[in-house]
C-alpha cells in the first residue's frame, strides 16, 4: 500500500520511508508483545491452579488440623491464596513487558530512557485513565486508601501539567511558524521576468480517467510510445524535436486529451481506457458492437471495443490498435504538420555546426557572409512546411551558397533548394519506381496562372468561377489517383508551384505540387489527367 502511494504521488520517498520505519516498529512490538502475552497466560493458568489448590488445601488443613470453622477457614486461607497469587503473578506480568520492550527497541535509534519517558507521557490520557483506576482501588475498605488516593492525585497533576505545557509548546510552534513566513509584497511591487510563465513547444494535456495511460506503475506505455515517435520523427526530418510535456488537466472531461502547440491548442480526441480502437480501413464485413466514433487522425469510422474482440473485429477487416497508439499516432501527425514551427536559430544553428566539422569552409562562406541565419532558417521552414525533410544539410547549404549569388528571397531560394533535393523529393513520394503518374495543367491555363502570378494582370487575373472549377477538377483527379493507390501529383512550372501549393493545400492536404525541374532526369513521367481543359476553352 505504501509503494502504491509513493506511485500515485501521495507520498514523497521521505514520507514513505518513515511510514515504513513505522510499520516494522509496529510488527516488532506486536510480536515482541505477542510472546510475551503467551508467557504471562502460561503462568496465569499455573497460578490458577495454583489458587484453587490453595483453597481446598487450606480449607482442608484449617477445618481439620486447626478445628476451625468452614467461614474462618475460609476467610483466612483465601485471603493468604490471592495475596500468593499477586504477588507470583505481578513479578512475571513487569518481566515479560519489559523484555518485550526491549525487544522492540533493538530497530530503533533512541535510548531506552528517552523512548520509555516518551511513551508514557506522550498522552496525558493514559495518566488520567490510571489516575482513575487507582483512586477507585483507593475508595475499596480494607485497602491502603491514603496512598492509592495519593498516587491518584499525582497521576491527575501530572497530566495537567503535560496538557498545559504542550497548549504552550503548540502556541509557540505557531507563532515561531508565522514569523518565519515571508513578509507580504507590497502592491506595487515591480513584476519580474520570473512572473511570466515560459510557455511549452509541445504539450500534451489530459483527463484524470487517462492518467492510467502515462503512468508506469499502473502499465501505461505511453510514455515510451511518444520517446519512440519523437526520436523517429527527428531521424526522419533531420533535427532534434523539442520533448513533449504531459500533465493532467481537470478542466477537461475525463476521457479527452488535447495537444497544444506553442501554448495552443490544435487537436484534441476521445479515448476510453481499457477498450481499443477498430478502425474500418474502408471495406469490412460486418459490424461489431460498441462506441461508435471517429479516428481523432484521419477522420476514419472507429468502433471502441472489448479486448475480447479483438480477434472477431480483425477477421471482418478491422484495423485494431490500443488507447495508447491512437494518442501516439495523432501526436505524430501533429508533429508532422507543424514541424517547421519547432525548427528555430538554435536548431539551425546546431545543424551548421555539426557540417562544419565535415565542411568547414562551406559553412563559413555560407553565414553570415552570403546568407544571415534568419534567412537560413526561413528556407528550412519553407521545406519543413512542405514535408520535405532537412536530412542532407550540406546539399541544401551549397544550393544556398549558389542561389544566394542571384537573390536573396526565401522562396526564391527554397525554389532552388527544392531542386538540389529533387531525389529526396521523389524518393518520399513514389519510392524507386522509374515512372510518376502526375497531374498537369492545361498549357493555357498554366500561361494565365504564369502571367498572373508575375503581375501582368491585376489581381491575379482569375474569375471566382474559374478558380472553382479549377479547384473541383484537382480535387476530382486526386480522388481518383488516391482510389487507385497512388500518390496524388500535380506538375506544374516553377513559376506558379509555390502559389498553387498554398492555393490547394486546405483542401488537399495529400496532394504533392512539384515542379517540372523538381523530377530526376532519370526518371520518367506519365500524365494521367489534365486540369482545365473546359477554362480554357
Amino acid at each position: 500500500a505504501i509503494d502504491a502511494d509513493m506511485n500515485a504521488g501521495v507520498l514523497s520517498q521521505e514520507e514513505a520511508r518513515v511510514r515504513r520505519a513505522d510499520v516494522a516498529r509496529e510488527a516488532d512490538f506486536y510480536g515482541s508483545m505477542d510472546g510475551a502475552s503467551k508467557f504471562v497466560r502460561g503462568d496465569a493458568i499455573a497460578g490458577l491452579l495454583i489458587l484453587f489448590i490453595n483453597i481446598i488445601g487450606g480449607l482442608v488443613i484449617g477445618m481439620a488440623q486447626h478445628d476451625l470453622s468452614l467461614s474462618v477457614a475460609a476467610e483466612n486461607y483465601i485471603l493468604l491464596t490471592i495475596g500468593d497469587g499477586l504477588v507470583a503473578q505481578i513479578p512475571s506480568l513487569l518481566l515479560s513487558t519489559a523484555t518485550a520492550i526491549v525487544v522492540t527497541r533493538v530497530s530503533d535509534s533512541s535510548e531506552m530512557g528517552d523512548q520509555i519517558l516518551s511513551q508514557l507521557l506522550s498522552s496525558s490520557k493514559s495518566l488520567y485513565i490510571t489516575a482513575a483506576v487507582i483512586g477507585s482501588l483507593g475508595l475499596v475498605p480494607g485497602m491502603p486508601n491514603f496512598v492509592f488516593l495519593s498516587i491518584a492525585a499525582a497521576l491527575v497533576g501530572l497530566g495537567m501539567f503535560l496538557t498545559q505545557s504542550r497548549t504552550e509548546t503548540t502556541e509557540r510552534a505557531e507563532a515561531a511558524t508565522l514569523e518565519a513566513l515571508p513578509a507580504p509584497k507590497p502592491v506595487d511591487e515591480e513584476l519580474s521576468w520570473d512572473d511570466v510563465p515560459q510557455t511549452d513547444m509541445i504539450s500534451l494535456e489530459v483527463g484524470y480517467r487517462l492518467i492510467s495511460l502515462v503512468d508506469k506503475a499502473q502499465g501505461g506505455e505511453l510514455l515510451g510510445r511518444i520517446r519512440s515517435v519523437r526520436k523517429k520523427l527527428s531521424q526522419d526530418l533531420g533535427f532534434l524535436l523539442q520533448s513533449v510535456h504531459i500533465r493532467d488537466n481537470l478542466d477537461l472531461d475525463p476521457n479527452h486529451y488535447q495537444i497544444q502547440v506553442m501554448g495552443v491548442p490544435v487537436a484534441n480526441g476521445v479515448i476510453y481506457p481499457g477498450k481499443e480502437m477498430a478502425i474500418n480501413p474502408g471495406q469490412v464485413f460486418g459490424e461489431l458492437n460498441g462506441i461508435a466514433a471517429k479516428d481523432p487522425t484521419f477522420g476514419l469510422d472507429t468502433v471502441w471495443i472489448e479486448p475480447a474482440q479483438r480477434e472477431e473485429a480483425q477477421s471482418l477487416g478491422y484495423t485494431v490498435v490500443d488507447a495508447g497508439t491512437v494518442i501516439a499516432t495523432h501526436l505524430s501527425q501533429i508533429l508532422k504538420d507543424h514541424a517547421h514551427e519547432f525548427l528555430g536559430h538554435d536548431e539551425v544553428q546546431q545543424l551548421l555546426d555539426n557540417l562544419a566539422k565535415s565542411a568547414p569552409r562551406l559553412v563559413e562562406s555560407l553565414v553570415p557572409n552570403l546568407l544571415s541565419l534568419g534567412a537560413v532558417l526561413k528556407v528550412m521552414q519553407n521545406l519543413l512546411a512542405e514535408q520535405v525533410p532537412i536530412k542532407d544539410v550540406r546539399s541544401i547549404a551549397e544550393a544556398l551558397a549558389d542561389g544566394a549569388l542571384k537573390s536573396q528571397d526565401p522562396d526564391a531560394l527554397t525554389t532552388g533548394v527544392r531542386i538540389a533535393l529533387s531525389r529526396t523529393i521523389y524518393e518520399q513520394i513514389n519510392g524507386l519506381a522509374p515512372e510518376l503518374e502526375v497531374l498537369s495543367l492545361e498549357p493555357r491555363l498554366e500561361q494565365m496562372l504564369q502571367d498572373a502570378v508575375r503581375g501582368q494582370q491585376q489581381s491575379m487575373g482569375l474569375e471566382p468561377g474559374l478558380a472553382e472549377q479549377m479547384l473541383q477538377q484537382i480535387n476530382e483527379g486526386v480522388i481518383q489517383m488516391e482510389n487507385q493507390g497512388k500518390p496524388a501529383v500535380l506538375l506544374v512550372a516553377s513559376t506558379i508551384r509555390l502559389w498553387l501549393a498554398s492555393l490547394v493545400k486546405s483542401n488537399n492536404k495529400g496532394l504533392h505540387v512539384l515542379a517540372y525541374d523538381e523530377i530526376p532526369a532519370e526518371k520518367r513521367i506519365r500524365v494521367v489527367g489534365t486540369v482545365g481543359n473546359a477554362q480554357a476553352a
